[in-house]
């Protein structure tokens, strides 16, 4: 199983430095691309997608969120920070499993 990275410069080179291939992506067309490209791999088992990429494609992301179909999505925030009001990891694993970690 592979890891395959979608975000701006720094993310993607930060986990490439890794071994993570991925995509630097710019905007909604370049984001939906590298998605695509993502999806076609079958060895990809988990994507990490900057949490602003992941906006400009929500529809795509959700898809698969949402779902039991496989690669995993992870949405990370990027150099800016995480977007004001986007619960993190720990609250969601909280409020999923009704347990405070």
């Amino acid at each position: 199983m592979k890891y395959y990275s979608i975000g701006d410069e720094d993310t993607v080179l930060g986990f490439g430095m890794v071994g993570v291939e991925g995509m630097i992506v710019n905007g909604e067309e370049e984001a939906r691309n590298a998605f695509q490209t993502a999806l076609k791999d079958k060895d990809v088992g988990i994507i990490i997608i900057t949490e602003r990429m992941a906006e400009l494609i929500r529809d795509q992301v959700d898809q698969y969120i949402f779902t039991e179909k496989f690669p995993l999505i992870l949405e990370i925030p990027d150099r800016i920070g995480r977007i004001e009001g986007k619960p993190g990891l720990r609250e969601m694993v909280n409020t999923a499993i009704g347990v405070k970690l």
